[in-house]
């Protein structure tokens, strides 16, 4: 039996082949990954640039636009590499850091998302108290929070997943290093790590989710007895953007983390993965900024700008 030691390397089997079916779909990942790209850095430096947007709730959008960009970093130019190269391997080192990336960023972002549920019930139940329960200070803290607890997860996901041996062909059936996938390869029994995975998840999912629930509900309730028109039409366009973002998020995060190992299906995993790590990144500053009325008055707004100069 071999076991992989510091210097092994693993396998990604990858997403596509070399058909012109999968080269197609592979064109279109990198179509998705460039807009996704530019996309959330033009969120980033809209809102930086843009006085008019240096409030908490955009704040916690650039947010999501740095995890955004970050976790499509930490996947696709290394799935497009191998592929272009027809290199599949991926050092130990590498792998590590997709891990530890890709961990920490899903349980900053679980977070982050609560945080922005939360923003949005202060705006609208205690719009009097928003400046003092929502303040600079505040928000900073629940981001600063956020970033502890995912990087946290990620650190102990990462010391365990690699400390098990792992043996065989050491094929990984994924188009990057995620510890489900991993887990396959072991040759101990895992089963522990597994229980211990689920209530991770339990807690950096179902809470957040529980946060969410609880502050949108408040705010449903809120929505339905105010008398302006045009108020209740701006709360359910902020608030929709927001639950449509938080829908296609946790759903997919749920059935890929929820579930046992054993009722895996690699294709299932693989196409999930993508969803989620993919077109995710690229929805979120396309739903933010053609739902968002101030984000597309500050776009037009820079183009504007940038005419005039020239």
């Amino acid at each position: 039996m071999s076991v992989w030691n510091f210097t092994s390397n693993f396998i990604l089997l990858g997403i596509f082949n070399y058909s012109p079916t999968h080269i197609f779909l592979f064109s279109l990942v990198l179509g998705i990954f460039s807009v996704a790209f530019m996309g959330n850095t033009a969120m980033i430096l809209l809102i930086y640039l843009d006085t008019h947007l240096h409030t908490p709730m955009y704040f916690l959008l650039s947010q999501l636009s740095v995890m955004d960009l970050m976790l499509i970093c930490t996947t696709v130019p290394k799935m497009a590499f191998n592929y272009l190269s027809g290199r599949k391997s991926i050092s130990l080192a590498s792998c590590g850091t997709q891990i530890f990336f890709y961990v920490s960023l899903l349980g900053a972002e679980c977070f982050l998302l609560a945080a922005m549920a939360y923003d949005r019930y202060v705006a609208i139940c205690h719009p009097l108290r928003y400046s003092t329960l929502m303040s600079h200070k505040i928000c900073g803290l629940m981001v600063i929070s956020s970033w502890i607890v995912g990087s946290l997860d990620g650190i102990i996901v990462i010391i365990v997943a690699l400390s098990f041996p792992y043996c065989g062909a050491q094929e990984i059936p994924h188009f990057f290093c995620d510890v489900p996938a991993l887990l396959t390869l072991s040759c101990t029994n895992t089963s522990l790590f597994e229980r211990l995975m689920f209530i991770c998840c339990v807690i950096m999912l179902l809470f957040p989710v529980a946060v969410i629930t609880a502050s949108y509900a408040h705010v449903l309730l809120a929505v339905i007895h105010m008398g302006s028109g045009e108020s209740r039409r701006k709360a359910f366009a902020t608030c929709s953007s927001h639950l449509m973002v938080v829908g296609m998020y946790y759903g997919a995060a749920m059935f890929i983390y929820m579930r046992p190992v054993s009722d895996r299906s690699p294709t299932q995993d693989k196409m999930v993965s993508a969803f989620y790590t993919i077109l995710t990144p690229m929805l979120n500053p396309l739903i933010y900024s053609l739902r968002n009325k101030e984000v597309a008055r500050a776009f037009r707004m820079l183009l504007g700008r940038g005419k005039s100069g020239e």
